[in-house]
């Protein structure tokens, strides 16, 4: 696959437009972010974890697909700009949204978010086949439960 010059692509795309989905932890204001930060890589390479990675107009986002979250507070530590709140915060206000295509849903048994989560957020009521529910007063949105997930039925979205 040829390299994507996110530069040209975004040529016609004013700043203020931009919507960055999957923002990292403690921010929370993305136009103060789209504004301040410089693009420099530094949140990207010390994230233990490796789940953050260059999005769209090289702005860095949160990719569940390669883990979850466990706020070490790393990026927030390596920026030198004005876009993090105090890692003693909240870290963000996202939390997991199970689908339909969930394979319980479809009679075949799967418990791979619920094994996963590090928070015990998710239980299964039991019945012909066990359907996950997220206590969302548990779930931290750390992303744990998504990867796992056979079917791709787990979302990690802004709960606000």
């Amino acid at each position: 696959m040829p390299d994507i010059d996110l530069h040209k692509r975004n040529l016609f795309r004013r700043q203020s437009d931009l919507v960055i989905n999957n923002l990292m932890p403690w921010i929370e204001d993305s136009q103060q972010f789209v504004n301040n930060c410089t693009q420099c890589k530094s949140c990207i390479s010390s994230c233990p974890e490796k789940i953050i990675v260059q999005g769209d107009a090289g702005f860095p986002v949160v990719d569940f697909s390669l883990g979850e979250c466990t706020f070490c507070g790393e990026c927030a530590k390596s920026c030198e700009e004005d876009i993090f709140v105090a890692t003693t915060e909240t870290p963000w206000h996202k939390k997991a949204i199970i689908a339909e295509s969930c394979l319980a849903n479809q009679n075949v048994y799967c418990r791979s978010c619920g094994e996963s989560c590090p928070e015990q957020a998710l239980s299964f009521k039991i019945g012909i086949n066990a359907i996950p529910e997220i206590d969302l007063t548990l779930c931290n949105g750390c992303g744990a439960c998504f990867s796992p997930c056979p079917t791709s039925a787990i979302s990690i979205k802004e709960d606000k």
